[in-house]
């Protein structure tokens, strides 16, 4: 009886998200392709390795797109462009990103960019209540539209006539474009993650709590 506990406690474990053994082993430079080796060395000496604080490893999606480097060069490249290059500010872009690390309960994506939301000034009041699945209390009124705009994009797949003119009256037509474009390639990201397993440093706990399934 004991043993078969023990079996459903462990089995329970490998089936938690940040816990569970990752589904493709980190490569290294002895192990890759040269088409590898080139994705990997775009990835490390990019814009991303400007970044403080940054863990210049290739882990988390890179790892994962590694299998496949024609594909995993693009969405790196339009990585760089969306992070780097929008024309959303930072903390608000920072915002759509972990608006959809929520949605997608991707534990690594949170992980990796909750810090950078901070440094670019995101209060931590509005990602605390993003984490726990309630509407943020305090917001300001770009980071209400960015709330709202992203949201009902993740969760009604169309977004309403009155949040649309009101996000393009804020930040323009290029603006709405970055935000849809961010949030689709997160979408992405928090996909290879999840399907990966991504496993999170050694040490840290998942920071999203689970929320009932819409």
């Amino acid at each position: 009886m004991r043993k078969l506990l023990l079996a459903a406690v462990l089995g329970s474990a490998l089936a938690t998200p940040g816990m569970a053994q990752e589904r493709f082993p980190r490569l290294t430079p002895e192990q890759m392709t040269p088409d590898q080796r080139a994705l990997a060395a775009a990835i490390q000496g990019g814009a991303r390795a400007s970044v403080p604080g940054r863990d210049n490893s290739i882990g988390g999606p890179f790892n994962v797109w590694l299998r496949s480097p024609a594909v995993g060069d693009q969405l790196q490249q339009l990585g760089v462009q969306l992070r780097f290059h929008s024309s959303i500010p930072a903390a608000l872009n920072e915002f759509a990103i972990l608006i959809t690390a929520r949605e997608w309960s991707s534990q690594y994506e949170w992980f990796a960019h909750h810090r950078l939301a901070m440094a670019a000034g995101l209060p931590a009041s509005v990602a605390a209540d993003l984490a726990q699945g309630r509407r943020p209390e305090g917001m300001n009124e770009d980071q209400r539209l960015v709330y709202e705009f992203c949201t009902e994009m993740h969760r009604n797949h169309f977004v309403s006539d009155a949040t649309f003119a009101a996000t393009k009256a804020r930040f323009g037509e290029q603006g709405v474009v970055d935000l849809i474009a961010v949030s689709g390639y997160y979408v992405a990201v928090s996909m290879t993650l999840n399907v990966g397993r991504a496993a999170l440093p050694d040490g840290v706990a998942p920071p999203l709590p689970d929320l009932p399934r819409r």
